[in-house]
């Protein structure tokens, strides 16, 4: 049986403690916004809606965020049920809606990023910036090399 490199191995323990990582940080971010009706995945989604450049279909919203399009639909969905969205026309697709943040919806994530800012700083206390941006940049190389190796998949289903 072949035997991991060092850098593998330590890849290993990395992708561990991220799923770790990610599960903890989605209980802390739903406890965070809970408080304004979201939940950490409405308010990625919202994130992702807000920081566009321009209204975007629920199928592109999915590929930015690197998520399932029908776990993406499925959250809009309550989201315009709820009146924190809203679907408009797409001129270039009938059927594809561009998806846009309500008044309702932008408050509610304007109140969640103010949660947000002395919690990143709680989160981040300790962590130099040059350590935070180091980390950054070797998760951004991992996350193009997944994205390349699961470019054959079709959709992002992660």
């Amino acid at each position: 049986m072949p035997r991991r490199t060092p850098s593998a191995e330590t890849l290993t323990d990395l992708i561990l403690a991220l799923f770790r990582v990610n599960n903890a940080t989605l209980v802390w971010g739903d406890r965070l916004v809970r408080p304004f009706g979201l939940t950490s995945a409405r308010w990625q989604i919202m994130g992702a809606i807000a920081y566009a450049d321009r209204p975007q279909p629920v199928a592109w919203l999915a590929r930015d965020l690197g998520a399932n399009r029908q776990n993406v639909q499925r959250i809009v969905n309550e989201l315009a049920r709820e009146g924190l969205i809203q679907f408009q026309d797409n001129p270039h697709h009938k059927r594809a809606q561009l998806v846009v943040l309500t008044e309702a919806g932008k408050r509610a994530y304007d109140n969640a990023i103010r949660s947000w800012d002395p919690a990143a700083d709680e989160l981040s206390r300790g962590l130099s910036s040059d350590e935070l941006a180091t980390t950054l940049r070797v998760l951004s190389v991992l996350r193009t090399r997944l994205t390349a190796n699961n470019a054959g998949e079709g959709e992002a289903d992660t």
